[in-house]
């Protein structure tokens, strides 16, 4: 597996090696011994979250799920290809606010690791795509939130996208208290 820290610490992109012949080709998606063995110690995973989305530039997020049933997230695309945003809201942090976006494909077979303390996001490139993602806590209902799609001047390549009533309706990042908080790691 190819494994690629991203611009904000915590944020890795896991590229599984494919294996090709005449018939296609076959990647393991998840394998903890391999990611450990390449240095990466991921926490155990306890829920599978598959979603569809019809229309091109559907857009999901910025979601969190706060603390107890906070989530880390393993996210890959498996039909089409998205736009896939992760912003970091840990008070503390030199860099809260910022965010980082990364193209997740089943072309490119890409996966983006993203810790507690993160916004996240997707946008659909086309029709027709399939996002599934890995989570270390339950969706727990009392700890759902959003925040405005377009309240940190994201580039997500698209105008108009199209919306739920619950991303539509969400508060903007400046009125956004976190319940998140940076913990410097190695110190």
């Amino acid at each position: 597996m190819l494994i690629e820290p991203l611009s904000i610490p915590g944020l890795v992109l896991i590229t599984p090696r494919r294996f090709a012949d005449a018939r296609g080709w076959f990647c393991e998606t998840w394998n903890a011994a391999a990611l450990a063995e390449a240095g990466l110690d991921l926490p155990a995973f306890v829920q599978d979250n598959h979603s569809f989305s019809g229309p091109a530039r559907t857009l999901r997020g910025l979601h969190y799920q706060r603390p107890p049933h906070a989530q880390d997230k393993l996210v890959r695309c498996s039909r089409g290809a998205i736009l896939d945003v992760a912003v970091d809201v840990r008070k503390g942090s030199p860099h809260f606010g910022q965010w980082v976006a990364v193209e997740l494909s089943a072309e490119n077979g890409a996966q983006l690791y993203i810790p507690k303390g993160f916004l996240h996001g997707f946008v659909t490139r086309g029709e027709g795509c399939e996002v599934q993602y890995k989570c270390t806590d339950i969706y727990a209902a009392s700890c759902d939130g959003a925040v405005r799609w377009d309240s940190l001047g994201i580039d997500w390549g698209c105008h108009a996208p199209v919306l739920s009533e619950k991303d539509a309706a969400a508060i903007p990042f400046a009125e956004f208290d976190s319940p998140f908080t940076y913990e410097e790691r190695g110190a």
